[in-house]
C-alpha cells in the first residue's frame, strides 16, 4: 500500500474559545430591559423566584413586604403581581395561595445573574476543588470533573468526552492490536494523548497503518479525521487510477472509526440517584423516560454538541432544551477545550428550582480548570 500522495493546504485557523459568544444572552437582556417591567417589579419578581429557590413554596405579598425592600402596602405588592402573572412571569397555583416562578420568571432571574459581573458572579461561591489527574490523563480528569459537579451541585453531574475524529490533531498513529482491531492514538497540538480502538471491516498490515500514519501526517495536520475524510473524497478521482486501493483502504479505516465514534457513549453521568431524590411521585412517573434516555444518552449527546460552541456557560430552563424528558428540569452546561478548539462540555441536570446563584459559577469554574488541565499537557 502506498500513501505517497501530497494532500492540500492544511486547514485554516481553529476558532478559539477564550472570547465565548455572549450576544444570545444579552439580546435577551436588552429586550427586557424594554419591556414595561419598572424597577418595583423587577424586585418583587426577584424576590419571588429567589425565595421559591429556596423554599419551593408560594410568595405571598405579605411576606415579601416583611423582608422590607419596597415601602409599599401589601396591597401595592399584591396589584405588582398581579401584573407579573398577567405577563406570564409568575403563576397562581391555588385561588387563596401566593405567586410562583413560570419558566419565563426563572428565564429572566437567570438572566439577571448574567448581567452582574463574572468577576462578582464567582465570587458568590468558593471555586471547585483542584482535579489531581495526572499530566495528560483525560479519561480520569472528565470522571473528578463529573463528581466534583455531582457532589457540589447535590444533582446529577455530567461530561461530554471528545470525540477523536473530530479533533485537531499534530500527529495521529495507526497500531493494528488484532486482525481486525485498530488502535487510534492522537496527539493534540498541546501534547494532549488521546485513543481509541476500532474494529475495521477489513484487516490492516501494521506495514500500510504506518504508510496511512506517515501520509495523513504530513499532509493534514491540524485537521480532523472527519475533514480528512472529506478531503479525501474530494481528491480520489485525481489519483483513481494510481492510488484507488489505497484511497480505498484508508477511506475504510476513517469510516469505520467516524462510524463506531458516532455510536460510542461519550457522556460519563454521576449522581443520577440524588436527581430522583429530589422528585416527588409523581415527578419519578414522568421522568422515567428521562433515565431510560440516559441509557441510551443519544438525546443528550445529540443536545449538548447542539449547544457546544456557544456562550461559556448556558443555561437551559424546562422546554428550552427541546428534550420533553427533562421539561421538568434545568440544564447548566459550559464548555472545555485547548488553545485550539472546543473539546466537549460539562454541566448539571436538576429540578427548576437550583440554587442558580451557585451552580453558574460552579460549572463554569469545572470548564476552566479541564481546559486548563489540557493546556497545562504542552
Amino acid at each position: 500500500m502506498a500513501f505517497g500522495m501530497t494532500s492540500g493546504s492544511a486547514c485554516a485557523s481553529a476558532r478559539q474559545i477564550d472570547i465565548p459568544s455572549t450576544s444570545a444572552i444579552m439580546n435577551y437582556v436588552a429586550s427586557m430591559r424594554n419591556s414595561s417591567l419598572r424597577e418595583k417589579d423587577r424586585i418583587v419578581l426577584n424576590v419571588i423566584v429567589e425565595h421559591y429557590l429556596k423554599i419551593g413554596k408560594p410568595v405571598s405579598s405579605g411576606l415579601i413586604h416583611q423582608k422590607g425592600m419596597l415601602s409599599d402596602s401589601p396591597a401595592t405588592i399584591r396589584n405588582i403581581m398581579v401584573k407579573l402573572e398577567q405577563l406570564g412571569f409568575l403563576a397562581q397555583p391555588h385561588t387563596s395561595a401566593g405567586r410562583v416562578p413560570t419558566d419565563q420568571g426563572l428565564r429572566f432571574y437567570v438572566n439577571s445573574l448574567f448581567e452582574v459581573s463574572p468577576v462578582a458572579l464567582d465570587r458568590l461561591v468558593p471555586r471547585a476543588a483542584d482535579f489531581s489527574a495526572g499530566k495528560g490523563d483525560l479519561t480520569s480528569l472528565l470522571h473528578q470533573a463529573s463528581r466534583v459537579l455531582a457532589d457540589e451541585s447535590d444533582s446529577l453531574g455530567f461530561v461530554l468526552s471528545p470525540r477523536v475524529s473530530r479533533i485537531h490533531f499534530h500527529h495521529i498513529r495507526f497500531v493494528r492490536i488484532a486482525e481486525a482491531k485498530v488502535m487510534i492514538i492522537l496527539v493534540t497540538s498541546s501534547n494532549l494523548v488521546l485513543t481509541e480502538i476500532i474494529t475495521t471491516e477489513t484487516g490492516f498490515e501494521q506495514g500500510e497503518l504506518d504508510r496511512a500514519s506517515q501520509y495523513l501526517n504530513q499532509g493534514f495536520r491540524g485537521k480532523t479525521l472527519v475533514s480528512v475524510r472529506d478531503s479525501l473524497l474530494g481528491e480520489l478521482p485525481h489519483f483513481k487510477s494510481k492510488f484507488e486501493q489505497a484511497f480505498n483502504r484508508l477511506m475504510v479505516l476513517l469510516k469505520d472509526s467516524i462510524v463506531q465514534e458516532d455510536q460510542a457513549d461519550p457522556i460519563i453521568l454521576q449522581g443520577a440517584a440524588r436527581l430522583l431524590d429530589k422528585f416527588d411521585e409523581f415527578d419519578l412517573k414522568r421522568l422515567k423516560s428521562l433515565f431510560q434516555n440516559f441509557e441510551e444518552k443519544a438525546g443528550l449527546a445529540k443536545l449538548l454538541s447542539d449547544f457546544i460552541s456557544l456562550d461559556r456557560v448556558k443555561v437551559l430552563i424546562g422546554r428550552e432544551s427541546n428534550l420533553p424528558e427533562i421539561a421538568e428540569c434545568s440544564l447548566i452546561l459550559s464548555h472545555y477545550g485547548d488553545r485550539s478548539q472546543v473539546m466537549g462540555s460539562v454541566g448539571i441536570i436538576g429540578p427548576k428550582r437550583l440554587p442558580y446563584k451557585k451552580i453558574i459559577p460552579l460549572v463554569d469554574d469545572v470548564a476552566k480548570k479541564i481546559s486548563e488541565k489540557i493546556t497545562q499537557t504542552s
